[in-house]
């Protein structure tokens, strides 16, 4: 799938669901707690007649009884008003996918879903951009057109310096905003055991989302064009065979097992995939998981969802 497809089914995923169910996905991935906004389950804003289109759930019927018709009851939602997306932009992040993406392309169309599904929620969105020369906040004020510009405009600078994620995790340690959705976007090979501890720090105060890169593995024989990124060196020959290839996949799977069991032990969520369509399936299947979880409807493109959209483990 190209890179517009992909994008356009991004968009259509916001558009298609009703508002309803976008509030339901997200806040059951970040936990809920008061923002002071509409349709949640605390405490009363106000209260206004029934209308055609909203929803029977929201009809007060103790209001009603004493008015003599319909009330809805508008009370103060509990999930957070602000999103902050940290992007590596290190030059780790020109690695290879199995699809033939590189992995910041599949890293930024992951932190696109989330936009797309934030903003038609009306949260505050900050998107920050690191890697080992600086971190660097970007503005952004607007829609998720302005969203998807703003993004564009960050990825154009030359991914020369490498990445810093303990600089990035220091950072996401230090937003005050508490309670404010984290989502940390890199590859399979940016966070290992030295970081757990920093990321524990940051699921004591916010919830976390880490989108996780896949990439190719390169001792596989049809990889055989693969090169090296600090070196550009080849692999030789007579190492591109199964048993190299077989000995990595299964260093990865152990890698990535070991992050998956320390994220859900910490509550948070991680979001895996090798392409941008694979993540775009990840991201479906882990919403409607969640919601279907916390016994809600899940969402309906859940039901096409393939059965394996991994790929390769890190």
């Amino acid at each position: 799938m190209g890179e517009d497809a992909i994008r356009r089914k991004i968009e259509a995923l916001a558009t298609t669901l009703t508002l309803p169910t976008v509030r339901r996905a997200l806040g059951v991935i970040e936990g809920e707690h008061p923002s002071h906004r509409r349709f949640g389950s605390d405490d009363i804003m106000d209260i206004r007649p029934y209308e055609a289109g909203d929803e029977a759930r929201r009809i007060d019927w103790r209001t009603s009884a004493r008015s003599g018709r319909p009330m809805v009851v508008q009370r103060q939602r509990q999930v957070t008003s602000r999103v902050w997306m940290l992007l590596d932009t290190g030059k780790e992040m020109s690695g290879a996918c199995e699809g033939g993406e590189q992995a910041w392309q599949v890293a930024a169309n992951g932190l696109r879903m989330f936009a797309a599904l934030s903003l038609r929620r009306s949260d505050d969105i900050s998107l920050v951009c690191a890697d080992s020369s600086s971190i660097t906040r970007v503005p952004f004020h607007g829609g998720f057109a302005q969203f998807e510009s703003m993004l564009d405009r960050a990825l154009e600078q030359a991914r020369t310096h490498p990445r810093n994620m303990e600089a990035l995790l220091e950072y996401a340690q230090r937003i005050n905003d508490r309670d404010a959705l984290i989502v940390l976007a890199t590859d399979e090979h940016a966070i290992g055991a030295r970081h757990f501890d920093a990321i524990r720090a940051i699921t004591r105060t916010h919830p976390l989302v880490l989108i996780d890169v896949s990439t190719i593995n390169p001792f596989i024989a049809r990889h055989r064009h693969v090169a090296d990124a600090d070196t550009g060196r080849r692999l030789p020959a007579f190492l591109l065979n199964s048993r190299s290839s077989g000995e990595v996949d299964t260093h990865r799977q152990y890698l990535a097992a070991q992050l998956e069991s320390e994220l859900r032990t910490n509550g948070s969520t991680l979001m895996r995939a090798s392409s941008s369509r694979a993540m775009f399936d990840t991201f479906v299947r882990t919403i409607s998981l969640s919601l279907a979880g916390a016994g809600r409807t899940t969402l309906p493109a859940a039901r096409h969802v393939s059965p394996s959209t991994h790929g390769r483990r890190a």
